[in-house]
């Protein structure tokens, strides 16, 4: 096939939906990270919320995520995918709008009516609600707008699009903070997302379900998390995973506190959360083809490992860069485990069941954000406020991904016997 046949292949081989819910993609993901990357200093500086309250609240925000996309799929594939865009960004709209309003006056009854912890954390589940509906959403769309020629092709694009959004937002909120003001990062995500919904509204058309798989209902999908709970084996291996995450999400939760607080007021924790999105957008491929000949599960424990050492570079070099050299050895160790964790999984999955357990493999990524938010808050204030060393609080996050790395090698070599008879 020449080139010029392979163009006219993709440029015939996607309806106009998929570029919709594509691009629409890249603005959603840029609204989510960009909020992340504000709000741990956001609730401490803006709204004087103890350090201990800011990690539970940031954790909150984002471990909901993950939660409630569990049974994202089937609404959004009983509301239709239209519907289901359209209400998920009506709902991020006046979410993040509500997140950047928490201070202002027109908003003082409600204050002072409502424990002011009470009222952020459920103000910071309402985007969980709309990025639950937009995944599947977007990924179905990918899947029943592409013609099987370039399928392949448009999942590439999907996620390509997601790295893009993921890497422009903590960017997107450097330049909010420092040309808008501070908080005012949440303004521009409920724009930005607002202007998704008017797009959806006028140039998205549900695509055709012909030939699809059926979508579980959602009481198929709560009959499949108790099946997948009735597993002590793999929900061992999902808890012990947690420990992975909790390490990981800290340069969301810790990071950012402890660089205005311990190091410098002056240093822009946006712009260092950029890292991991550039890291792993430009060395995914390159790390994958170094490491394609080992093992899932030694790919898993050497990503763990990597991952749980990062944040010594910041003990031993307590500074901008410290923080952006640590970010960079974090997106190693994520680009290392990520794709063969998936691979794992699905080794520990009963026969015929592989689809239904890896919806869940995403459980350790909220319950790791949950308990991280509450551990990390917990170790900055107790290390940090009242023991003055504040950098001993990463020796404890160290710890966890430590011990998270010794119990998978234990785990491993536990179960695989029984996945070798089986």
């Amino acid at each position: 096939m020449s080139v010029g046949q392979r163009i006219e292949e993709v440029r015939s081989g996607f309806e106009r939906s998929f570029w919709v819910a594509n691009i629409s993609e890249i603005f959603e993901r840029l609204a989510y990270y960009g909020s992340f990357a504000s709000l741990a200093n956001y609730l401490r500086e803006t709204l004087s919320f103890p350090t201990q309250q800011t990690g539970t609240l940031t954790g909150i925000f984002g471990g909901m995520v993950w939660f409630l996309a569990i049974f994202g799929g089937a609404v959004a594939d009983k509301l239709g995918f239209r519907r289901a865009l359209s209400l998920a960004y009506l709902i991020l709209t006046a979410a993040y709008f509500l997140l950047g309003s928490i201070g202002a006056p027109w908003l003082a009854p409600v204050r002072s009516a409502v424990p002011l912890e009470l009222f952020v954390g459920c103000i910071l589940i309402l985007p969980a609600l709309g990025i639950s509906l937009v995944k599947p959403s977007v990924v179905g769309t990918t899947a029943r707008a592409s013609k099987e020629n370039v399928r392949s092709l448009g999942y590439s694009i999907y996620y390509t699009m997601v790295n893009i959004g993921g890497a422009a937002g903590p960017l997107a909120a450097s330049l909010a903070r420092r040309h808008l003001g501070a908080g005012k990062i949440f303004y521009v995500a409920s724009f930005v997302v607002g202007l998704m919904f008017i797009g959806v509204l006028l140039f998205f058309r549900e695509p055709k379900r012909a030939g699809d798989t059926p979508v579980p209902s959602v009481g198929e999908t709560l009959r499949n998390f108790l099946t997948v709970m009735g597993n002590p084996k793999f929900m061992i291996f999902l808890l012990i995973f947690t420990g992975y995450w909790i390490v990981f999400w800290q340069q969301w939760i810790m990071l950012p506190v402890y660089l205005h607080k311990y190091v410098s007021q002056d240093i822009d924790v946006e712009l260092v959360l950029v890292t991991d999105g550039i890291v792993v957008i430009t060395c995914t491929i390159l790390v994958n083809f170094f490491l394609r000949k080992m093992a899932a599960f030694s790919a898993i424990v050497l990503g763990t490992l990597v991952t749980s050492v990062c944040w010594l570079v910041l003990v031993w070099r307590p500074s901008m860069w410290g923080a952006v050299a640590a970010i960079v050895v974090l997106a190693i160790g994520e680009m290392i485990q990520q794709p063969r964790y998936y691979e794992y999984i699905s080794k520990l999955a009963p026969p015929g069941q592989q689809g239904t357990y890896m919806g869940f493999a995403f459980l350790p990524l909220g319950i790791g954000s949950l308990i991280g938010g509450w551990f990390g808050g917990k170790m900055l204030h107790y290390f940090g406020e009242e023991m003055g060393k504040p950098q001993y609080a990463w020796y404890a996050i160290v710890i966890v991904g430590l011990v998270t790395t010794m119990l998978l090698w234990i785990y491993d070599r536990m179960v695989r016997p029984v996945e070798t008879a089986g």
